[in-house]
């Protein structure tokens, strides 16, 4: 994307000419896109297009067949502890006795601590995480006995808990109705104001309506500014008729009908 469009002036993300390939089967191919600080990124394509495979390439668990890529001026591998992640799927067993405040120190794992001992700094952290995304008053309960939308906030807290300088988010939204994921998205354009943003997801309606920039990715990438997104681009990308739909005239006509 163009610098001049971007929201900060220094590079975040720098990915040139990368290709990847899964036994062969090109994944990517020729991705080339610079993410600027304070950007919020938004990453849609059809399944199976490249859109997690390049989240796991910024992350440096994966290596590009070709190509190089720069994560705060270094290599994936060496940022990382720069960066919180929200995977796509988190499965945490329902009858194990884990608590918010023991999901969210999960995210302090690596820093320094040891397995099982977590530091007075620690807890400080994940106290701090919880206030940010309003759940701290739900740190002793059970995480099995939250809804999905405290869940989710959660979650949230666990990367932050990383003090992170960006965050990247594989489908944070999947399985939340629309009073949820609304709140959701809220949530990320107040973090927005002090980090960077990255998430893949298949809302295109949310997609125009909170992030600045959207990577198509279908084995290749084009970006643009959401404003510049329209619908034969989309068709163009997923090869079929697809319909934006915006959550607020979905909203609207639950309103009606109420």
């Amino acid at each position: 994307m163009d610098r001049e469009k971007a929201i900060g002036e220094k590079p975040v993300i720098e990915i040139e000419n990368v290709s990847f390939a899964y036994d062969g089967a090109l994944a990517l191919e020729q991705v080339n896109f610079t993410v600027y600080e304070r950007d919020f990124l938004s990453i849609v394509g059809p399944n199976a297009g490249g859109k997690t495979t390049l989240l796991k390439l910024i992350l440096g668990l994966l290596q590009p067949r070709q190509g190089n890529i720069r994560v705060f001026g270094t290599s994936p591998e060496k940022a990382r502890s720069r960066i919180g992640y929200m995977p796509q799927r988190t499965t945490l067993d329902p009858l194990f006795p884990v608590s918010v405040m023991d999901v969210v120190l999960m995210g302090r794992l690596g820093h320094g601590t040891r397995l099982g001992f977590y530091s007075r700094v620690d807890r400080l952290k994940a106290r701090e995480a919880l206030q940010r995304v309003e759940m701290d008053d739900f740190r002793n309960r059970p995480f099995s006995s939250l809804s999905g939308g405290q869940s989710q906030r959660v979650l949230i807290a666990r990367a932050l808990a990383v003090e992170p300088a960006m965050l990247l988010l594989d489908e944070p939204t999947a399985n939340v109705d629309v009073a949820v994921e609304n709140e959701f998205y809220e949530l990320l354009k107040k973090l927005n104001d002090t980090m960077t943003i990255v998430l893949v997801t298949h809302d295109l309606g949310f997609a125009s309506h909170y992030v600045t920039h959207v990577a198509c990715v279908n084995r290749k990438l084009l970006a643009h500014p959401t404003c510049e997104i329209s619908g034969e681009m989309i068709n163009a990308l997923y090869g079929s008729q697809v319909h934006m739909i915006r959550h607020d005239e979905i909203q609207g006509r639950e309103d009606r009908h109420d």
